[in-house]
């Protein structure tokens, strides 16, 4: 996991894209949807992968937060992603991380690895791919 810098200052406001990335996921850690969104760019491509419950594109701040972050909270609790390990070449950051999770009708737990894909450009994030075991995320969804 990145650590946060002693300049906290200094890292709220930083356009380095592996410090917009870390402010993502600790925006939606917080439940932060406004912090979350103000990393995002207008016109972000936010793809959920074939096969996950949330699979689909979405190209707006607001869309990602209304269609991932939300209904994710609708439907799990505690639902977390601990980010560990950050890629970065340039505008490209990989983040190998976990997502844990309880189902709110299952019950089931969730832990699952998955990898992210960003691009950031500007200080914002431009686009977003997920990886992850999309079968494993089922599982907990299914009775």
């Amino acid at each position: 996991m990145i650590e946060i810098p002693r300049d906290v200052a200094g890292f709220a406001e930083s356009p380095a894209p592996a410090d917009v990335v870390r402010r993502q996921y600790l925006a939606s850690a917080r439940g932060d949807l406004a912090a979350l969104r103000s990393t995002l760019a207008e016109d972000v491509e936010w793809t959920e992968m074939a096969g996950f419950p949330l699979a689909g594109t979405y190209r707006t701040p607001k869309s990602v937060t209304a269609n991932v972050m939300e209904r994710l909270a609708a439907e799990w609790d505690h639902w977390t992603t601990h980010d560990d390990t950050y890629v970065v070449d340039g505008e490209n950051v990989v983040v190998l991380a976990r997502y844990t999770a309880v189902h709110k009708t299952t019950g089931k737990p969730l832990s699952v690895r998955t990898a992210h894909h960003f691009t950031v450009r500007g200080g914002r994030i431009v686009r977003f791919e997920q990886f992850t075991d999309t079968a494993l995320v089922r599982e907990a969804m299914t009775d």
